[in-house]
């Protein structure tokens, strides 16, 4: 059978029109791209050339975006901008650009940024990604005060830590001088505090239920990095697509369901008549507004303040006293100095009370010190520009993205003396008296700063003081020195190692 002819005329028709289709498509495509991303504002901050659709995102190291951010602002200068797809993104860097913005400007950028993944799985309507408003005011108002009514700033809660503390130098006293790794350890400690705050009881450090819920907020925290989750809260329908990143989301529903088992088991005990905790005062305000549909108590709302309390109350105090033993085995001078204050002021009968650190200088500076190097939360979370606002003579208009870089401020070259070295002197006059420093802004500043300072500083002190009270700290034989750089997830923190304790 003989295959039907095709005109050559016709063959040629159709290639042109393939041809012009596909020129016009990538034209409209390529202006579409650049109507949607140009700049319209005079005076926005400058910042590196954008690719088409992707924006800025393939030349950002998302496993190391604070130092990326650095980098860029030595090129860039403090205040700059670059984008994510077609999202205006702007960066603030250094302490005299911190200190005009968060201190002098706070109001201007304290909203949030929309994320659609966390809309959808409702954590945007908890105390950290709430939208500035009234119903954030209220939360924030009625969380303090709560937390007050449940000890902070108070004896009690001064007492439960350090009744927890005499628990962590238990766990450390069991290793018998052995090589251990204290992460978990640290976790149990502090999350044990401000677990007896919102879920009314503190676990046992072998409890399975309580293990498993600290493993998944740790799995978020490393899960939580890189370009993958980034795209899914762009796009947070791809929760529903396989992929790598299901890990990710996996691991966040059963760490928020876990805690909605929590709050179910409240809800099925609630008596109105004794309040035990957070969880017991957020369902009498619940039990108040329930005709109120426009009030701010909801359940959504608890699990998200739930949620937000519990994770940053566990994860940046245990991080930071990671960071502390790891430099005291790195720094056994320091170590030594430590170890003679406590000895000198407090002895090692008596048990370290909140008091004794206006008499113990150099170990408070060895604790602002450990918090400024291990830069812990080093950008903050994302800001969001509440109004138009003015920064060194740039114009930031209201609805765009703020990253705050701390990490910039604790290490502003311009300020620190030796900003990249562990240096307690930071802290201490010629006469080692203790000194405060502007630029220490560790918790951040203005109305976002972080709402758990009051209680992480009495911890920090507290088992920090405890711990070297009763141990000297050191590389177990035969293992190298452990790393000092940090690995960066959502905080900065050390790269896991091994230490010895022994009693002194």
């Amino acid at each position: 059978m003989e295959l039907l002819s095709v005109p050559q005329s016709l063959l040629s028709s159709c290639c042109n029109n393939v041809t012009f289709l596909g020129v016009f498509l990538t034209v409209f495509v390529l202006l579409f791209d650049f109507m949607k991303r140009r700049k319209i504002w005079n005076h926005f901050p400058p910042g590196p050339t954008p690719l088409p659709f992707f924006g800025n995102v393939l030349q950002m190291d998302f496993k190391r975006l604070p130092i990326c951010f650095t980098q860029m602002s030595k090129r860039f200068g403090n205040v700059f901008s670059f984008q994510v797809g077609w999202t205006n993104v702007v960066v603030l860097n250094g302490f005299e650009v911190m200190k005009e913005m968060l201190l002098k400007k706070s109001e201007d950028i304290a909203d949030r940024p929309p994320i659609p993944f966390y809309s959808k799985i409702g954590l945007d309507q908890g105390l950290v990604m709430m939208k500035y408003g009234h119903a954030w005011r209220d939360l924030r108002r009625f969380s303090i005060s709560t937390l007050r009514n449940f000890g902070l700033g108070k004896k009690s809660l001064e007492e439960r830590v350090i009744e927890e503390a005499g628990y962590l130098c238990s766990e450390f006293e069991s290793k018998e001088g052995q090589p251990f790794d204290a992460h978990y350890l640290m976790q149990n400690a502090t999350s044990n505090v401000i677990a007896s705050m919102v879920f009314g009881d503190r676990f046992q450090y072998d409890d399975d239920k309580f293990q498993k819920l600290l493993y998944l907020l740790d799995q978020n925290m490393k899960l939580g990095k890189g370009l993958l989750p980034q795209i899914l809260n762009v796009a947070p329908w791809l929760r529903h697509v396989p992929g790598p990143h299901q890990k990710y989301v996996k691991c966040l529903y059963n760490y928020l369901s876990f805690l909605e088992e929590i709050v179910e088991e409240h809800k099925k005990s609630w008596d109105p008549s004794h309040q035990r905790d957070y969880i017991d005062a957020f369902l009498e305000e619940m039990e108040k507004a329930k005709d109120d549909p426009g009030n701010t108590f909801k359940e959504t709302t608890l699990l998200a303040a739930t949620c937000d309390l519990f994770g940053a109350g566990t994860e940046t105090t245990a991080t930071t006293l990671r960071w502390a033993l790891l430099l005291m085995l790195l720094y056994p001078d320091i170590q030594r100095g430590v170890h003679e204050e406590i000895d000198r002021v407090i002895g090692r009968d008596r048990r370290p009370v909140l008091d004794d650190q206006m008499n113990m200088p150099f170990i408070n500076a060895v604790i602002h010190e450990i918090q400024r190097y291990g830069d812990i939360i080093p950008l903050s979370l994302p800001h969001f520009t509440y109004r138009d606002t003015e920064i060194q003579r740039f114009f930031i208009p209201k609805g765009i993205i703020i990253f705050i870089n701390l990490s910039s401020v604790l290490k502003d070259e311009t300020y620190w003396e030796k900003p990249h070295q562990f240096y307690p002197e930071h802290f201490l006059d010629a006469e080692g008296k203790f000194v405060k420093r502007e630029a220490f802004m560790p918790f951040s500043a203005g109305r976002r700063v972080c709402l758990g300072e009051q209680l992480a500083r009495m911890e920090l002190f507290i088992f920090y003081t405890t711990l070297m009270q009763r141990f000297s700290f050191h590389i177990p034989e035969n293992q190298p020195r452990p790393r000092e750089d940090p690995v960066f997830t959502f905080t900065f923190s050390p790269h896991r190692y091994q230490i010895c304790a022994r009693l002194r």
